[in-house]
């Protein structure tokens, strides 16, 4: 004979694995709206002469955000960073790509670093970080560069993230100042925009840190950001989609059964 209390314990479960459901539900739907606002396939197609996305999120949402804005002379890509994890960090991230869109669709005069200028402006006042008091102390690291298609110049500002370039085989590392859009816990200052000549072939990558965080199972230490550029130098030879092959294998191998600790997210491109 089954006992009242053998019902409850058997509604109660039912109840929190379709409870669980939902959950997993709502969590995959945004996941597909934060995608959709990001760049699809063929929008790069269009704008690169190739390129490649590695995206890996952590969970289903993502902290991590990659985008691009054209015009009829500039091309604008980035990628963020933002702080935290799950679906507060990817509201985060949807909050940047929109502050990102009504920064640059207003602009007459495209200058990353005033780019990133603006964008620390539009967090701060959203998240109302007045003073270092402020509760709030989420924050979105990026890289950013506007190409000008007119002079074959690339300008690129980074908010503690670089940008790497491999040109003929040889990678250099331009660095970003170390500040981060929102409240900063020192003195505030412009941010700094690189002017660099850019030249057929020349290979550029926009990253987070998911990548040189992540522990190994083997050895249980981080990849780290210099073993990062020794990957990326040893492929430049590579077409950009076997570049991202490489690189999704050596993650895996890397982690091997250990958690995946960060989203992880690399975009190579060529203009």
């Amino acid at each position: 004979m089954t006992t009242r209390s053998q019902n409850n314990s058997d509604y109660i479960s039912m109840a929190l694995s379709q409870g669980m459901d939902d959950h997993l539900a709502s969590l995959r739907y945004a996941g597909m709206i934060q995608q959709a606002l990001m760049p699809d396939a063929g929008i790069l197609k269009s704008l690169f002469k190739d390129y490649f996305v590695l995206f890996l999120p952590k969970d289903i949402v993502s902290v991590d955000f990659y985008y691009t804005f054209s015009s009829r002379q500039y091309l604008c890509i980035a990628a963020g960073d933002c702080t935290g994890h799950g679906v507060p960090g990817a509201l985060l991230s949807i909050l940047g790509i929109s502050f990102l869109n009504e920064i640059l669709q207003s602009r007459s005069d495209f200058k990353a670093n005033r780019v990133l200028n603006r964008m620390r402006e539009k967090v701060k006042k959203a998240l109302h970080q007045t003073d270092e008091r402020s509760e709030t102390k989420d924050s979105i690291d990026i890289g950013l560069c506007i190409f000008d298609s007119s002079t074959g110049k690339l300008q690129y500002s980074g908010a503690n993230r670089p940008m790497i370039r491999v040109r003929n085989g040889l990678l250099t590392e331009f660095k970003p100042d170390k500040m981060t859009i929102g409240l900063a816990p020192l003195v505030e200052h412009s941010f700094t925009n690189r002017m660099i000549d850019t030249l057929p072939g020349d290979t550029f990558y926009l990253f987070s840190d998911g990548f040189s965080d992540q522990f190994s199972e083997l050895t249980d230490k981080k990849f780290k950001h210099k073993q990062l550029k020794l990957a990326i130098e040893s492929i430049a030879g590579l077409s950009l989609s076997r570049q991202k092959e490489y690189l999704e294998d050596t993650f895996k191998e890397w982690k091997g059964n250990y958690q995946q600790i960060d989203d992880v997210l690399i975009f190579g491109f060529q203009l």
